[in-house]
């Protein structure tokens, strides 16, 4: 298939999202610059400005070195330290511009550290302030009877002592075909859900798509899913009750991690004084006894 899973996040209990792929796009590094920092690490941002801000004095050291117009500097290295004075407006004193290029590249560098700083200074504030769903998703789907009907399940958990509001959450099913013509390709298809919106997610949520006579799975099997090299693509967005900022969370199940006649277990228990949400469990399945409609598990 053209998208690839990488291995799983820190999260290791949710799947991976595929990474996507693609060959031959015209590259624009700098209009990319502002998605790159808001999609990367913490440590590659930090590790970034500092690269930046040690490449710009270094630059400009080398133009102090080759002018020598630093006052009591000794060498490249006096002129580095006076470069970071310069665009860090500390100006200890002992060392001053001497001449009228060297007070150029001050006027220069101190136009640099400005637009750096503001630049820096933004692109941080953005990334911070940056909302985002800690959302917790099963490491498998289980396909299991309910009321007599198979019914594909998927838990989702919140890991945040928050709140989602007006939680969405779309289940697609993606597959290959091949048309009439002989032509291959993908198709994607909802699955509709017997809950489709929360009003407000704290904890868990069992997310159920029914394989009525309409559904597209309707007649699935564990083969004919892995034939089809079906996936399965959840989705979730809600209001953070906290920042008030939309949040987001995604994630894709490759055919294999479907789990035929098996069910979550149960994480909710009750004693006199409290419910108690045992989040141990949160990935665990149980076998359920399989029916004349729905042979799973697989004797033997």
């Amino acid at each position: 298939m053209a998208v690839t899973g990488p291995a799983p996040s820190a999260n290791e209990a949710s799947p991976a999202t595929p990474r996507i792929v693609i060959h031959g796009e015209r590259r624009k590094p700098l209009r990319d610059l502002y998605h790159w920092f808001l999609i990367r690490p913490w440590r590659y941002v930090l590790g970034a400005i500092a690269g930046g801000f040690m490449i710009i004095n270094l630059t400009f050291a080398v133009g102090f070195w080759l002018t020598g117009g630093v006052a009591n500097s000794t060498g490249f290295v006096d002129d580095l330290f006076f470069s970071v004075q310069t665009a860090g407006t500390i100006g200890y004193g002992a060392m001053y511009p001497a001449s009228r290029l060297a007070n150029a590249l001050v006027v220069g560098e101190a136009v640099a550290s400005l637009i750096t700083t503001a630049l820096a200074t933004g692109l941080v504030f953005a990334k911070f302030s940056r909302s985002t769903a800690r959302m917790r998703f099963s490491k498998h789907v289980c396909i299991t009877p309910i009321n007599g009907m198979p019914t594909l399940t998927i838990r989702i958990g919140n890991e945040r002592g928050n709140a989602i509001v007006e939680a969405t959450i779309h289940v697609t099913l993606s597959r290959t075909e091949v048309s009439a013509e002989g032509e291959r390709f993908y198709r994607q298809y909802d699955l509709p859900l017997t809950r489709e919106r929360a009003p407000v997610l704290s904890r868990t949520w069992t997310v159920m798509h029914p394989l009525t006579e309409w559904s597209q799975l309707a007649g699935a099997t564990p083969e004919s899913l892995a034939k089809d090299e079906a996936e399965i693509l959840v989705s979730i967005t809600g209001i953070d009750d906290t920042s008030m900022q939309t949040a987001h969370a995604r994630t894709t199940y490759e055919h294999g991690a479907i789990r035929w006649g098996m069910r979550h277990a149960d994480i909710l228990s009750e004693t006199a004084t409290e419910f108690i949400v045992d989040l141990t469990k949160f990935d665990d399945v149980v076998a359920t006894a399989p029916t004349p409609t729905f042979p799973y598990p697989r004797a033997g």
